[in-house]
C-alpha cells in the first residue's frame, strides 16, 4: 500500500500560503476543511446537448457525497463539442480537437489547483476519452463516472433512435419515405436525456471505462434517467476517497497493455464504435504505453463477436443492463479465453474475482454461441493504407467488394453527388484530405453514411476515408486510413476509374495500380494546401499525429514506451 500524498498542502501549509487560504475561504471553507483532502470534479456539463445536461447534477451529488466522506470537492466544468450537432458541417472538425482540449484542460485546473485526487463526469463521444485521457496522465486517484444513454423513442411498435432519422433522410430522399413520416420520426427518436443508446461511439467508450476498470461495475449501461444514477455518483465521490485513503489503485495501475488488450476485445465483441481505434492508443500514449492499429487487429482477430447490439445487431444499452451489463460480456469473453482475467479493478481484485458472481450469457443479447469467430472490427492493410484502416463488419452481408473509384477531395463534394443520387452501385466512393491532420480534425461522417444507408445503398457502394465514422455507421465504410491524404498518402494518389479492391476476411485493402505507377504518382504529388487556419485548428493541424497511433498531440508520459 501506498502513503497518500496529498498534493493540495502547497496551497494551504506554511506562513506565506495566508493568501492562498483567504481566498480558500472566500469559497467557504473552514480551518477544518483546510486539512483535508482537496478533489477536483470535473465535468463536461452543460446545455448544449442532450449527452451532458445531466452530469451537472450528477456533480453536485458527488460533492455531496465528498464532504460526507472527509473531502473537499472543487467542482469546475469543461468544454464539449457534440457529434450530434456538429455533423455535416465544418464545425465537425472541432470534435476531434475537443478531446485534447478536455485532457488539457482538465490536467490544467487539477495540477494548477494541486488537487489531491479527481471524479470525472462525461457524457459523449469525445468527452469520455477526454476525461479518461486526463486521468491516466494525471495519475491521481481517480473515479470515472458515465452520464448514460437516453432511452429510445417508440415509433409505429418498435424502438428507434436517432440513427433511425439520419438514415430516414436518405430513405425521403431516395422517395422510400414520405417526408410526414420523417416528420414524426424526429419527433419520437430521443424522447430523454443522454448519449445515442446503442452500441454507438458514447456507449463503446463507456464499455472501455469499466473494462479499464476506470469506473464503477454497471456504470456503462445504466440509463442517463435511471433514479440509480444519483446514487452511482456519490458511490463514485466515495471510492475516490477509499483509494486515496488506500494510496491505490492509480490509474496507471489500471491502464496496462493486457487491460488496453481487454478493452480492445470488448469493443470488437460488441460490434462497437470504429472512434475506439483511435481513443484506447490515445488512453494507452496517457500511460506511457505504445499501443497502435495493430494491437486493436491483433485483438480484435481473436476476438469472438458476441452481443447483438445495434447497429449492426438488434440490441441497445439498456438491453444489455438487463442481462449484466458490461460485465455480462467480460465473464462471456472470459469463458471464451478472450480476457484477461487478471487484470485489476478500481477495488484492488482482479478482474476475474470480480466476474466470479456474475450471470452466464443470457443467449439474446449476450450469445451463448458467437455469431461470428472474429469481432466486428477489422483492421484492413494493403498498399492503399499500409499502417492501417478501420471497418465495421458487424451486420455486413458480405466481407468482399471491388469496385471504381470516385474521388472527392472533402465531405461536402461528396455529401453533394450522395444527395442528387448521383452515383451507381459498383462505385468505391473516396473521400480525402478529412484526416487529423488535412481535415483539420478528422471529421466524423455519419451524415453521408446514412444518407448512403437511408437511400438503400449501405452495401452497394463503398466508402473510403481518411477520415472517421460514427459509431452509428453501418454498411461498407472504410476510415482511418493510414497515413492520411494530407501526409502524401497513397489516398492522395487515386484517381477516379481506378480499381479498388476491398477484402474484410483477408484484412486487405489494395489499390490496384502497378508499383512503378504508384511511384509516378508519388513523385507528381503536391501537398494540398487545406486553406486559410487559424485558432485551434492550426495549432492542432501542427501538433497532431497519425489516426493510426491514436492522433494524439503531445509527445507522451515521460519514460520508456511500454
Amino acid at each position: 500500500m501506498r502513503i497518500p500524498i496529498l498534493p493540495s498542502r502547497v496551497t494551504v501549509d506554511g506562513l506565506d500560503r495566508a493568501p492562498h487560504r483567504a481566498f480558500l475561504r472566500a469559497l467557504g471553507l473552514s480551518d477544518a476543511d483546510l486539512g483535508k483532502p482537496f478533489v477536483g470534479v470535473a465535468s463536461t456539463d452543460g446545455r448544449v446537448t442532450p449527452c451532458n445536461a445531466l452530469l451537472g447534477e450528477f456533480a453536485r451529488e458527488a460533492c455531496a457525497a465528498l464532504r460526507e466522506a472527509g473531502g473537499v470537492p472543487f467542482d469546475f466544468a469543461s468544454i464539449s463539442v457534440a457529434d450530434s450537432m456538429s455533423m455535416s458541417h465544418g464545425g465537425m472538425r472541432y470534435s476531434l480537437v475537443s478531446r485534447e482540449l478536455i485532457a488539457d484542460g482538465v490536467e490544467a485546473v487539477a495540477r494548477g489547483h494541486a488537487y489531491d485526487a479527481l471524479v470525472a463526469f462525461a457524457g459523449c463521444d469525445k468527452t469520455l476519452p477526454g476525461m479518461m485521457m486526463a486521468m491516466t496522465r494525471l495519475n491521481l486517484p481517480s473515479v470515472f463516472v458515465y452520464g448514460g444513454a437516453a432511452l429510445p423513442g417508440k415509433w409505429r411498435g418498435r424502438d428507434v433512435t436517432v440513427l433511425d432519422t439520419y438514415e430516414a433522410v436518405g430513405a425521403v430522399m431516395a422517395g422510400r419515405m414520405q417526408q410526414a413520416e420523417l416528420d414524426e420520426l424526429e419527433r419520437a427518436c430521443l424522447p430523454t436525456l443522454g448519449s445515442c443508446p446503442g452500441q454507438f461511439t458514447a456507449n463503446t467508450m463507456a464499455m472501455v471505462s469499466e473494462t479499464l476498470g476506470l469506473a464503477l461495475p454497471g456504470s456503462a449501461t445504466l440509463p442517463a434517467v435511471s433514479d440509480e444514477r444519483k446514487d452511482l455518483s456519490r458511490r463514485a465521490a466515495k471510492h475516490v476517497m477509499q483509494v486515496l485513503k488506500n494510496g491505490g489503485p492509480l490509474p496507471r495501475d489500471l491502464v496496462t497493455r493486457k487491460s488496453l488488450e481487454n478493452a480492445c476485445a470488448a469493443v470488437a465483441a460488441t460490434g462497437g464504435s470504429t472512434n475506439a481505434g483511435l481513443h484506447i492508443p490515445a488512453i494507452a500514449h496517457e500511460a506511457g504505453i505504445r499501443f497502435t492499429l495493430d494491437d486493436f487487429a491483433r485483438v480484435a482477430k481473436r476476438t469472438p463477436l458476441i452481443a447483438d447490439m445495434k447497429p449492426g445487431g438488434r440490441f441497445l444499452a439498456k438491453d444489455l443492463h438487463a442481462v449484466g451489463g458490461v460485465y455480462a460480456v467480460l465473464k462471456a469473453l472470459l469463458t471464451h479465453g478472450a480476457l484477461h482475467g487478471e487484470c485489476l479493478t478500481l477495488f484492488g481484485t482482479t478482474l476475474e474475482q470480480q466476474l466470479k458472481n456474475q450471470p452466464a450469457a443470457d443467449g439474446e443479447v449476450v450469445k451463448k454461441i458467437p455469431i461470428s469467430e472474429t469481432g466486428g472490427l477489422v483492421v484492413l492493410k494493403g498498399n492503399l493504407a499500409p499502417d492501417g484502416a478501420l471497418l465495421k463488419v458487424s451486420g455486413l452481408k458480405s466481407l468482399v467488394f471491388e469496385g471504381r473509384a470516385r474521388v472527392f477531395d472533402s465531405e461536402e463534394a461528396c455529401a453533394e453527388v450522395v444527395k442528387k443520387r448521383a452515383y451507381k452501385a459498383g462505385e468505391v466512393l473516396v473521400i480525402r484530405y478529412e484526416g487529423p491532420k488535412g481535415g483539420p480534425g478528422m471529421r466524423e461522417m455519419l451524415g453521408v453514411t446514412a444518407l448512403i444507408y437511408g437511400q438503400g445503398m449501405g452495401e452497394e457502394v463503398a466508402l473510403l476515408t481518411d477520415g472517421r465514422f460514427s459509431g452509428a455507421t453501418r454498411g461498407m465504410m472504410i476510415g482511418h486510413i493510414s497515413p492520411e491524404a494530407a501526409a502524401g498518402g497513397a489516398l492522395a494518389l487515386v484517381r477516379n476509374g481506378d480499381t479498388i479492391a476491398i477484402d474484410a476476411s483477408a484484412g486487405a485493402l489494395t489499390l490496384r495500380i502497378s508499383k512503378a505507377e504508384m511511384a509516378k504518382r508519388k513523385e507528381n504529388w503536391r501537398d494540398r494546401k487545406s486553406g486559410s487556419m487559424h485558432g485551434v485548428l492550426e495549432k492542432y493541424a501542427a501538433l497532431v499525429g497519425s489516426a493510426h497511433l491514436g492522433a494524439v498531440t503531445h509527445s507522451g508520459s515521460r519514460g520508456k514506451k511500454r
